[in-house]
């Protein structure tokens, strides 16, 4: 690795096809599910297992880069609000997550709600923190 924080290929590539797979499948089951957009098809029962497998991925995808590329990011001082927000979202999405399938019934609606608005948040800052280096590149 030539620069600071910068992560290996491999370690790019997994973390961005668990992250991506993760929101997708998540937006999927959000359209079927919450929205009534081709419920039948989207908001399937295997949409939902597909996004808690992503999400597992996602997690592990999410561990590989705390102990070195977070710590630098730190360090150079770039893209702390991206960075930032984004363990705050994965924290709040992780939470929210076990919530839906071990919380109380009463806070159900509540989580449901938290869960797609942090998820839909993630995404955006996700693709703006994750590609901005190919912005830079070209200009």
């Amino acid at each position: 690795m030539s620069r600071l924080g910068k992560m290996p290929n491999w370690q790019r590539t997994l973390v961005i096809w668990g992250m991506m797979t993760c929101s997708i499948t998540g937006l999927i089951y959000l359209l079927g599910h919450q929205f009534q957009i081709q419920r039948s098809t989207l908001g399937t029962h295997s949409i939902l297992a597909a996004h808690g497998i992503a999400a597992m991925l996602a997690t592990l995808a999410l561990g590989s880069v705390m102990p070195f590329h977070i710590k630098a990011g730190y360090k150079s001082r770039k893209q702390l609000w991206s960075g930032f927000s984004q363990l705050g979202f994965l924290a709040t999405l992780l939470i929210s997550g076990a919530l839906l399938y071990y919380g109380p019934e009463e806070a159900r609606d509540i989580t449901v709600d938290t869960h797609w608005i942090t998820g839909l948040l993630f995404l955006v800052i996700f693709i703006l923190h994750s590609f901005k280096k190919l912005r830079q590149a070209n200009h």
